[in-house]
């Protein structure tokens, strides 16, 4: 008897194991840890194309109302226009418009013909020298480069008031589009350029933007986005103020996953406080690093995977409303790739293809090229395959990046306006450093340009001697500041040693900082 019910109790539980419900594979395969990704030739190429036209897309779309709206939304009734003329009109008449691609395009020239290894200073000397418009942590560090300080000092705090700024959060697409799936050593060449001209979360916006595309040309799939988000800010330490800031947008959109406006004035609430770029302090005006990049999530997770809200909605965050959809397009696009680009946005593209970019000998069709060749050169480096018709890739599992802050210990004070007669500019002011805003200009278009030389001296010390161009690829963005002074009461005077009648050297006011934020009790 016991062997009969041995043997029920067995076959009983045989067909339990048999008929439980097996996973579904299909659900739980996001969940597993990819370690080798096999793709096409062909679909690889679909999808970086998608990544440039995608982000010129998202420039042409957003320049109308960039820097327009300022620590505010754009409203609904306010009309966003698209057609087939967008991008020819802009791209003719407007060439500095695409600073988020001509940058890139300088750096990958470099690799093109020196290869994947080389030096920082070579990535420099490309922009550097370069006939376009920079601006901001770029200008800055071209400045600095001219006048013979080299990376990575060039983009140091210290050395670059714009340092936490957006400059290298939307160059680094090239960096993220040559390491598919290799999220660590599209980091790799991150630290060689990024710290060209910028530190602190002004660098943290490149890593985390090379990061997401990085792993977004490994996905196939728009429901991957939140999780491609999540990880690509693991690289990111999560004591910086840039990954709380785009923590944040993650966590209030699973709270709320339908209303972005709701998330957006949380998000503007607690982190548009700028400490960094003197235009930005005290003012709406904001060009800093993270909270940009927050609109970039936002557009990437409300967007849902379609390319009219996520452009939409990225644009309408505000602030820098041209680089963020163009970023967050070139993701998407990444995903999914360019034949996947709805034709509306697409309409015009055959017009403006072939054309050079400001300052490059590269187009579009070049971009495409060049992207493909240097992420073939990354996939063997790091131990994949290629073949006529297939790659595979070598997945690489994020690795989080050592914390730097720029302006530590640094907070907004006062904003005061600096007395200046023909010869001299100075100041009084209590605190432990400052930045004057005011780049040196032409009165009148297309006048004699001309280099101040000057003196800084604070507390009666000759600090540093600045040459001031008024050529626009030269000027100092940030004319003067020092930080890291010591507490207490301080005397800055400018002397300008060779005045002239026709240029200015306006100097709009001084941002000063102290050792502790001020408060105020209500």
């Amino acid at each position: 008897m016991k062997k009969i019910v041995l043997i029920l109790l067995f076959f009983s539980l045989f067909f339990y194991l048999a008929c439980e419900e097996k996973p579904d594979e299909s659900k739980t395969a996001s969940k597993k840890v990819l370690r080798e990704k096999v793709m096409s030739r062909a679909v690889f190429k679909d999808k970086l194309k998608g990544a440039w036209v995608a982000q010129t897309i998202g420039v042409t779309f957003g320049v109308p109302v960039e820097f327009k709206y300022n620590s505010t939304i754009i409203q609904d009734y306010q009309k966003l226009n698209w057609d087939e003329n967008s991008l020819e009109k802009e791209f003719r008449e407007r060439p500095g418009t695409y600073d988020d691609i001509y940058m890139d395009l300088s750096f990958m020239k470099v690799i093109e013909e020196e290869g994947v290894d080389a030096p920082a200073k070579s990535f420099a000397l490309s922009f550097a020298n370069a006939d376009y418009k920079l601006w901001f942590a770029n200008q800055s560090a071209r400045y600095n480069i001219q006048n013979g300080l080299e990376p990575p000092e060039s983009g140091h705090w210290t050395n670059n008031p714009c340092a936490d700024d957006i400059d290298f959060q939307i160059e680094a697409d090239f960096a993220g589009l040559m390491n598919p799936g290799m999220i660590n050593s599209a980091v790799g060449i991150c630290d060689k350029v990024g710290h060209i001209m910028n530190y602190g979360d002004g660098y943290y916006g490149g890593v985390f933007v090379a990061s997401l595309y990085s792993l977004a040309l490994v996905s196939d799939d728009i429901d991957d986005i939140e999780e491609i988000v999540s990880d690509a800010i693991k690289v990111i330490p999560s004591a910086s103020n840039f990954a709380k800031c785009i923590n944040d947008v993650i966590k209030w959109y699973k709270e709320d996953p339908i209303d972005w406006k709701n998330n957006w004035h949380k998000v503007n609430a607690k982190w548009s406080s700028d400490i960094g770029s003197p235009l930005g302090v005290f003012d709406p005006f904001n060009i800093d690093a993270k909270i940009n990049a927050a609109w970039v999530v936002m557009g990437l997770l409300y967007g849902k995977g379609d390319f009219t809200r996520t452009f939409e909605i990225a644009t309408r965050c505000g602030d820098d409303a041209d680089c963020n959809p163009a970023t967050a397009g070139g993701i998407l696009a990444s995903i999914v790739g360019f034949s996947k680009i709805p034709d509306f946005w697409v309409q015009g593209l055959d017009k403006i293809e072939d054309l050079a970019f400001m300052g490059s000998n590269y187009s579009l069709i070049d971009a495409y090229r060049l992207s493909e060749n240097h992420a073939i050169d990354m996939i063997v480096k790091n131990g994949g395959n290629v073949t006529e018709n297939y790659i595979t890739i070598k997945i690489q599992q994020p690795k989080t990046i050592k914390l730097e802050v720029s302006f530590e210990g640094h907070y907004p004070k006062e904003k005061l306006i600096p007395i200046q007669t023909k010869d001299e500019i100075y100041f009084d002011f209590e605190g432990i450093g400052f930045a004057l805003a005011g780049p040196a200009n032409i009165k009148n278009p297309g006048g004699k340009n001309h280099v101040f030389q000057t003196e800084m001296y604070i507390d009666g010390d000759l600090v540093e001697k600045v040459k001031l161009p008024t050529e626009r690829n030269k000027r100092r963005f940030t004319p003067f500041w020092k930080f890291q002074l010591p507490k207490g009461k301080h005397k800055v005077v400018i002397k300008i040693l060779n005045p002239v009648h026709f240029v200015d050297l306006q100097l709009k006011y001084a941002i000063i900082y102290d050792d502790k934020p001020f408060k105020v009790n209500l």
